[in-house]
């Protein structure tokens, strides 16, 4: 867990771009493909209904709010505190003020040393997290419901008490720097969402500020600056308690009452952005550059309401018809048919003060922000002269409905959807009415918002270009940084108190017993296994088909082979076309994603329950029969070159793409599971037909069906869907063999002017098979598994050195691997290898203390109970099983498993199969500035320049 911040203007774009550029999509075509009679017939949806969060509201006499919704189907607990502070709030010159104290306020209190909210959540198998937004801040834990009382504690206690001194704000302002570098500097995209979308869209409003702040004025601040914002809002009269899960609500009230009744509410008032953004007077067009950009890429931004706004609604349905999935006009118009765009993006305002709506492409390969501006003004042209079709509007809703669902599907969503209501929209029962706003849309309210908001000369073109292609002489756009003094700060200081002085937490109440799900199966006539259990009484249905195969029976020299097999399934049918797939999946508010696997490829549903018959016999026809056409092909394949220029242009990514081709070198594993760019150019229609015959077929598979859905239903869905699949007279293939020679080595691949390097330290480890496989799982977990495990303490908590710090063992059937993986400013990168490879050796040299991996077993045991209460964890986990052979009882045997591992097995596991020495380093980043200290971390190391990398070569070079 790592804590993160999410800013309002760049939510959607920040948790999509550290995968793929954008969230994708595309403006329309002028005229709509046909649909064939015979797709036509799944084209009928049973209206999808979210069911309402029922809650209860009160505000006690210091004014705090609080909401309570209770649920006795979990054993869980979810308490989040909601300020009314964000980016906006921040201070004149000290941008970033918000989101630097959501990392703070993890630090001590007056009562609790640092970290122990690690201690009261991640160490008895909950989690805790935050995030920083334009107008809030919000803290949030989910943890055993036992353990309600001791949350609710530490709550009060972090308002009331926080200790803010000089040794915390410094090594916290370092963390930031470095989730800043990341987020941000090394990032291809990063500086476009984060910087220059609010800055170049805002003329006054704070909203222009970076959420996420900038290295000069976090360096300006001081501590006296961070008290006086601390002192400023957060105040019980400017928050709101929110808990939802299995609880006695008279017993929580009186909880409540005890521990935030007594906190006073400040005489003074909340300060208030009262700053009105101007009337734009004309359309505007701004150049912005950045390092390391592979693509150009445009935003085109207007000004919009708040997110509480009348309008509000039908500009969030006009969002979804420009950009929410594969048949939206944005990706059907820019990606698709004009194949101008690589991806393409559009946001309502979400906003508690008048934001911003924008749409916006990264544009493909040799193509330029001129052709994306003309195409994306004509879409949105179009949108105002012409109302959107029923389809289009009813597939809209669906979409947005059943999102609705999946979120509410956890306890901490549903606690989010009230407090994103209470404190954005100022009243939680928008939690529920936006809802039924939402189903009120009509074409004609679309249009007349588009019309009202979206008018060509009150446009502002952003286009965001390499830096390469600055004109001399062309001033940057970037808004220069205040210089503003620090505050003098006279109010009271809280320091940690003396041990003997503290208060302690409350005790742990009584365990509330968890019901683990029990599946059924059978094997259908064709040899398909079907998998099906329960997840919850939300009416969502999970159906992933899984086929054994996967990147290790891509062809010699044809890397990428199965994940374009698998990406090509939704690509069209011999009865529909790629259009008509996407259409009506999207129609039904259902998502249909495949992928590829080392081992295995999977085709996934996601579901209402009242639509899952149609969907499903979609999801079959594209299981069983895909068009594999060539122009498809080309597309497809010309969008992954486009998102691999990206990804190689990413530290982090260029060494995971590095990473198979060193340790499995000569092997079915030693190439990149999804394909190079030497690769995919030379895979044809043919391989894919060839692929998909050999694999994806009904008795080298397992379906498994999730959700609110009986066993009897269940089979009845597979059957009815996959039942007349056939199965070929010759057996599946043989798989291939495994991995077998291995020499460590050290590479460093040079991405000159990123603003990070990526440190990976990998070796081969075991399989899934491995008898000591819950021994390696603990002992991973013990050293880089959650924010206290060994490596972050020491590389982000100690040291400040990087956002975050952690470590994968990935058993499977045939391979298995173990990697620890940092991202560090390039300085540090020789320093975080040998702190690295230090917690290595230490986890081998000596037995964890009990209490140490007592928590880490905790770690283990709760997220794997919390992944199997929801209907996509849980079809994952069984999937995972049958595939690798594991009985499916193993989700009863679980904790038990890992209870029963000892601290002598963790050490033993990591003497033999973790040994630093066998261990490959692979480091991506700016080289010249990583200096000496590399070399000797990383000897004999092979520098390739990121431009010479050739991850088909057995030398990684040309």
């Amino acid at each position: 867990m790592l804590r993160t911040a999410k800013f309002a203007l760049a939510a959607a774009a920040l948790s999509t771009t550290a995968l793929s550029p954008l969230v994708m999509a595309a403006p329309a075509k002028a005229k709509p493909k046909p649909v064939s009679v015979a797709a036509s017939k799944a084209l009928v949806a049973a209206p999808i209904i979210a069911p309402p969060i029922i809650y209860q509201r009160r505000v006690l006499p210091n004014g705090l709010k609080v909401i309570t919704s209770r649920d006795t189907t979990t054993p869980n607990v979810s308490v989040q505190m909601w300020y009314g502070v964000g980016s906006k709030d921040d201070p004149n010159g000290r941008s970033g003020f918000a989101h630097l104290f959501e990392h703070l306020m993890f630090k001590a209190t007056r009562n609790m040393p640092s970290e122990t909210l690690d201690r009261l959540t991640e160490d008895v198998g909950g989690f805790n997290n935050a995030s920083t937004w334009d107008d809030f801040t919000n803290y949030y834990e989910v943890a055993p419901a036992n353990h309600l009382e001791r949350l609710l504690w530490a709550e009060s206690d972090r308002l009331k008490a926080l200790v803010i001194d000089q040794p915390v704000f410094a090594s916290e302002r370092d963390v930031v720097k470095e989730e800043l570098r990341q987020r941000v500097l090394a990032d291809p995209y990063g500086r476009f969402f984060s910087l220059a979308i609010p800055q170049q869209s805002y003329a006054a409003h704070p909203y222009k500020r970076p959420g996420i702040g900038s290295i000069e004025e976090l360096d300006a601040a001081t501590v006296d600056d961070v008290r006086a914002f601390h002192q400023t809002y957060y105040r019980p009269d400017n928050a709101t308690l929110i808990v939802v899960g299995n609880f006695d609500q008279a017993r929580l009230d009186a909880m409540i009452d005890q521990y935030f009744a007594p906190i006073e509410k400040p005489s003074t008032p909340i300060p208030q952005v009262t700053a009105v953004e101007p009337a734009r007077s004309g359309p505007r067009t701004v150049n912005t550059y950045g390092p390391n950009v592979p693509l150009p890429a445009l935003a085109i931004t207007w000004l919009a309401p708040s997110a509480r706004d009348k309008d509000a609604a039908a500009l969030t349905v006009l969002d979804a018809v420009l950009s929410a999935g594969k048949s939206s006009r944005l990706y059907d118009t820019l990606v698709y048919e004009q194949k101008i765009a690589q991806s393409v993006f559009s946001n309502a305002p979400n906003n508690a003060q008048p934001g911003i709506f924008y749409v916006g492409a990264v544009m493909a390969g040799g193509k330029t922000v001129a052709q994306g501006e003309a195409a994306l003004r004509a879409q949105v042209a179009r949108v105002r002269d012409q109302r959107v079709s029923p389809a289009e509007l009813a597939e809209a809703k669906a979409g947005l409905l059943a999102d609705a669902v999946r979120k509410r599907e956890e306890i901490d969503g549903r606690g989010f959807a009230l407090g994103f209501a209470q404190e954005v929209e100022g009243d939680a029962a928008r939690a529920n009415t936006d809802l039924a706003a939402l189903q009120a849309v009509t074409a004609a309210d679309v249009q007349r918002v588009a019309q009202k908001y979206l008018a060509d000369d009150r446009r502002t073109v952003i286009r965001y270009l390499p830096e390469k292609d600055r004109p001399a002489g062309e001033k940057d756009a970037t808004p220069p940084i205040p210089k503003v003094a620090s505050v003098k700060y006279d109010g009271p200081i809280v320091t940690l108190a003396p041990e003997s002085e503290r208060q302690k937490p409350p005790p742990v109440g009584a365990p509330v017993a968890a019901v683990l799900p029990t599946p059924a199966e059978k094997t259908l006539a064709n040899g398909l296994r079907v998998i099906v259990a329960k997840s919850s009484d939300l009416p969502l249905i999970t159906a992933d088909l899984t086929v054994k195969g996967g990147a290790s029976s891509d062809p010699k020299g044809l890397a990428g082979t199965s994940s374009l097999t698998a990406e090509l399934l939704t690509e069209g049918t011999t009865t529909r076309s790629a259009t008509d797939v996407a259409r009506q999946i999207e129609a039904l508010g259902a998502n249909l994603e495949a992928g590829s696997g080392w081992e295995a490829a999977s085709l996934t549903l996601s579901v209402t329950a009242s639509n899952a018959t149609p969907a499903m016999a979609i999801m079959a026809d594209v299981a069983e029969h895909p068009a594999f056409s060539p122009q498809e092909l080309a597309r497809v394949r010309a969008e992954t070159l486009d998102g691999l220029s990206v990804s190689f242009q990413r530290p982090g990514s260029l060494a995971g793409f590095a990473t198979a081709p060193l340790l499995y070198a000569g092997s079915a594993y030693g190439h990149v599971a999804g394909g190079t760019p030497g690769s995919l150019p030379r895979i044809k229609p043919a391989d894919l037909v060839k692929t998909h015959a050999a694999y994806w077929r009904p008795d080298n598979a397992v379906l498994v069906l999730t959700g609110d859905l009986t066993p009897e239903a269940g089979f009845a869905l597979a059957e009815k869907a996959f039942g007349s699949w056939k199965k070929p007279a010759a057996a599946p293939p043989t798989p291939p063999a495994a991995p077998t020679a291995y020499a460590p080595r050290n590479l460093v691949i040079d991405l000159p002017g990123t603003g990070q390097a990526a440190v990976v330290l990998a070796k081969p480890a075991i399989t899934r098979a491995d008898p000591r496989y819950y021994q390696g799982v603990v002992a991973n977990t013990v050293l880089g598994v959650g924010f206290s495990s060994r490596l972050n303490q020491e590389i982000r908590i100690k040291r400040g050195l990087s956002y975050g710090a952690g470590s994968s063992l990935t058993p499977q059937g045939r391979i298995g691997g173990f990697s620890a993986r940092v991202q560090t400013k390039n300085e540090s990168a020789g320093e975080v290898i040998g702190l690295t490879r230090a917690e290595i050796t230490r986890l081998a040299a000596e037995p964890a203390a009990a209490s140490e991996l007592s928590a880490r077993k905790s770690v283990l045991v709760g997220s794997y109970g919390r992944e199997l209460g929801t209907s996509e964890g849980l079809a994952n986990i069984l999937g995972n099983l049958a595939i690798y052979g594991v009985p499916l009882t193993e989700i009863q045997a679980y904790a038990a498993k890992v209870e029963a591992v000892t601290p002598e097995e963790v050490q033993a596991f990591a003497k033999d199969r973790l040994d630093p020495a066998q261990m490959s380093v692979i480091v991506a980043g700016d080289a010249k500035v990583m200096g000496d200290a590399l070399l000797k971390a990383a000897p004999n190391a092979t520098v390739i320049p990121a431009a010479k990398l050739d991850l088909d070569s057995p030398s990684l070079t040309r």
